[in-house]
């Protein structure tokens, strides 16, 4: 090969050596702007009390998640298909949560209890009590933020955790928190994660009574009825108010889904 051939050759070189450069330079960049990637949304703010998140799939669970509790909002019953679970928000309440523990007792009926944190530090009497008679419990936060979902993570963990161990002291005995429920609904990705990595099962609803209004004890009973479709998870409330109303519907509500050969359940925890 002569030296004019070899100079040529080497300039080919040259020349693709950079062609390859640019083209894994702008590869590069083209990944990182793809604008197909999906992106991850800043919070997911589920309607106050309808419990309509999509549900992940139930063995999706949290990275190092002690039992794997998996992240998605549970939608499904322990109890199959045809089962319904009870669930009742915002106590415990020294009025309110014995008569509707009453009524669970009547009928033989199990239900998960979302306590605030500071309300189980000032009753642990009836969170033992709530224990005592079989319920499971729920983490429903510190001060029930409805507008936690817009709020720094750090501030998400706090109000989670923090009511957590006050319910759990509250109920002693090793007892443990099962769930976590939003204040409204206003589940985020890392709510989620850090309920699931502390153990506690994301807990959505299905049918929202509107007890809390008070629109009257039939129309309470109506909206079961009417709602049950939907899936088999039922809010009613022990706090925040006069709950007449919630009891006498709880206890209609528990004859008709007995009449209808619904069993009641706990909600879902791990994957199936």
């Amino acid at each position: 090969m002569t030296r004019t051939q070899k100079d040529l050759l080497r300039t080919r070189l040259a020349v693709a050596a950079s062609a390859a450069a640019v083209a894994a330079t702008v590869w590069g960049v083209t990944s990182l702007l793809d604008p197909h990637e999906p992106a991850s949304p800043a919070h997911e703010n589920v309607a106050r009390r309808t419990g309509d998140e999509p549900p992940a799939p139930d063995g999706a669970g949290a990275p190092g998640a002690p039992s794997g509790i998996p992240e998605g909002i549970a939608h499904a019953s322990e109890g199959g298909a045809n089962a319904v679970n009870i669930t009742i928000d915002d106590g415990p309440d020294p009025r309110w949560t014995p008569k509707i523990l009453d009524v669970l007792a009547e009928h033989d009926v199990k239900a998960v209890f979302c306590m605030i944190g500071p309300q189980a530090k000032a009753h642990p009497d009836l969170v033992k009590e709530v224990v005592a008679a079989g319920h499971r419990l729920c983490d429903h936060t510190m001060d029930h933020d409805t507008g936690m979902a817009k709020k720094p993570v750090a501030y998400q963990q706090a109000q989670i955790l923090d009511a957590r161990r006050l319910i759990e002291e509250a109920a002693g005995a090793g007892a443990k928190v099962d769930y976590y429920r939003a204040p409204g609904g206003a589940f985020t990705p890392e709510s989620r994660r850090i309920a699931a990595a502390a153990g506690m099962r994301p807990l959505g609803w299905n049918v929202d009574t509107k007890d809390f209004g008070r629109p009257g004890t039939a129309a309470i009973v109506d909206a079961v009825k009417k709602q049950l479709g939907n899936g088999p998870t039922i809010l009613f409330h022990d706090g925040g108010g006069d709950r007449t109303q919630t009891v006498a519907a709880l206890d209609q509500v528990l004859d008709w889904l007995h009449e209808q050969g619904r069993p009641t359940g706990f909600p879902v925890r791990t994957a199936p």
